[in-house]
């Protein structure tokens, strides 16, 4: 599956929709971005049950905003509108490999627990 372009206008439908997404927020200017997108894509195309998402943060400010983006790449991983991880960097292949399938495996069951118990962790609007 190609990475799909998540803009404010379409980010609550994505995130609605789609039980699983990750979203890359980057920058054309931005090296490290360039270097990380192959990884990306391709990761895209392993993981077809995945939606593959792109932001770029000088079209969609407010968005990076939103997410507290203070550096790109940052990758944020979101199930079920919640978000479970946010990290800025790019991963190599191996990590973002490793973190796709934790991500995976987490019980949202248990999380939706925690977050219903008053956790510290963000829901994703």
């Amino acid at each position: 599956m190609a990475t799909v372009e998540l803009t404010a206008d379409t980010f609550d439908s994505v995130v609605t929709d789609d039980k699983f997404v990750l979203i890359d927020f980057w920058a054309a200017w931005c090296g490290p971005c360039r270097m990380f997108a192959p990884i990306f894509e391709g990761a895209s195309e392993r993981h077809p049950d995945i939606v593959f998402a792109k932001v770029d943060t000088e079209a969609q400010p407010e968005l990076a905003a939103a997410f507290e983006v203070q550096s790109i790449p940052t990758l944020a991983v979101i199930r079920e509108r919640v978000m479970l991880h946010s990290q800025p960097g790019a991963l190599p292949e191996q990590s973002l490999e490793q973190l796709i399938s934790q991500a995976k495996e987490i019980d949202m069951s248990e999380v939706r627990k925690h977050l219903a118990e008053g956790g510290e962790q963000e829901q994703a609007s």
